[in-house]
């Protein structure tokens, strides 16, 4: 395979994982609007994205290719900074406070699980 039909099998793969996660989050944003949905779609990011790059440290079993359509793109896709940011800006500050604490605590959380799941149940390191 050259380096051409390497990046764009990789583009593709990015593409098709982004619009898989982009999908998942309207999905959650119709069960779960504003505030909840989006912290529920990086909450649950931030941990398989943990999970993800600490298998990558570890145990490497999945491909680059399977990297880059679930990091780059379902994870990617699936997560949002920009909508957080301006969900926030658009509440009271109490409830801003709340979800920046929220949001950034459950997504650290997040990462740590995922890590320590991988650690644990998958070999990483």
């Amino acid at each position: 395979m050259t380096d051409s039909q390497r990046l764009s099998r990789t583009l593709a793969l990015v593409a098709v994982g982004g619009s898989a996660g982009a999908t998942l989050r309207w999905a959650v944003s119709l069960l779960a609007p504003g505030l909840p949905g989006t912290l529920a779609v990086n909450a649950v990011g931030s941990l398989l994205l943990g999970a993800l790059v600490y298998e990558a440290v570890g145990t490497s079993g999945l491909s680059d290719s399977a990297r880059a359509l679930l990091g780059t793109g379902f994870l990617s896709s699936l997560t949002t900074y920009s909508t957080f940011a301006v969900q926030t800006a658009s509440v009271a500050p109490p409830l801003m406070v709340a979800n920046v604490v929220a949001n950034y605590g459950l997504g650290f959380a997040g990462v740590l699980v995922g890590r320590t799941l991988t650690i644990r149940y998958g070999g990483g390191s």
